[in-house]
């Protein structure tokens, strides 16, 4: 007996801002990433010359980028052409257990072969090291064409409380300053203190891609879809980009 072609439904995605892909797992969540990094990565080359990337920290991420260095398929990424900045950090010495540029180094700076000085880690330990970070990225940037003067590729997680960077609810670091690097302290701030981009920087990326996986992710996700807050509230609520595009990926279990 023939047995009828059956086509696996889409799917359901809640409706958040930008555009949303959904996954079966976790593991194809980092497959679908991983390819869309490795192809912006050198279509940016090819048009300017490098690549300018900025990553997160935390458990979500860290599994994607131990996948851009093992799988085949990422076998093409331009890592000598590639900047590597970091979307926040706390303010910890690098070999402590808590900062996010130590897994980082380990992970991709230390086996990828990129250039010593195509990564920058945030001195974040510094009274300066906001406006340190933040000259570092204008003059990084500044010698692109006007208009691609920004990140090409930016990558953000959410956490339970609807932060995401060191951009926690009702900081000092969501009052939009002009600034592009801000140290961001006080109760609503998970300690120790974060040094962090802020909107005007993630908000002028090219691309920005926020990462949500797993069963706890599902209550943030159905508030934010569900409508009606405001970005103190819910500081995902401010990736707002203004000339590029947002891109959630989740995978079914993040789903609600």
């Amino acid at each position: 007996m023939t047995v009828p072609y059956q086509v696996e439904p889409e799917p359901a995605k809640p409706s958040l801002p930008g555009s949303v892909v959904v996954k079966p797992s976790p593991e194809d969540v980092i497959d679908a990433v991983a390819g869309e990094i490795v192809a912006h990565a050198i279509d940016a080359v090819r048009r300017h010359g490098d690549f300018h990337l900025a990553l997160s920290g935390g458990s979500t991420p860290f599994p994607l980028y131990r996948h851009l260095m093992i799988d085949p398929d990422c076998r093409a990424f331009p890592w000598s052409r590639t900047h590597i900045w970091i979307v926040d950090e706390r303010r910890v010495p690098f070999d402590h257990e808590k900062s996010n540029w130590r897994q980082i180094d380990e992970i991709l700076v230390q086996h990828s072969g990129m250039p010593a000085e195509h990564a920058h880690p945030m001195l974040a330990m510094r009274d300066d090291a906001d406006t340190a970070y933040e000259q570092q990225l204008r003059d990084a940037l500044r010698w692109r064409d006007p208009g691609h003067d920004r990140l090409d590729y930016v990558i953000l997680g959410m956490g339970d409380d609807g932060h995401t960077a060191s951009l926690f609810p009702h900081s000092p670091a969501l009052r939009d300053s002009g600034r592009w690097v801000l140290i961001n302290s006080g109760p609503k701030v998970t300690p120790p203190d974060r040094v962090t981009m802020t909107y005007t920087l993630l908000n002028n990326a090219k691309h920005l891609a926020v990462l949500c996986v797993g069963e706890k992710k599902k209550t943030m996700i159905a508030r934010i879809a569900a409508g009606g807050h405001a970005h103190e509230d819910l500081p995902i609520l401010g990736i707002k980009p203004t000339s590029g595009t947002l891109r959630w990926y989740l995978d079914q279990a993040a789903c609600p």
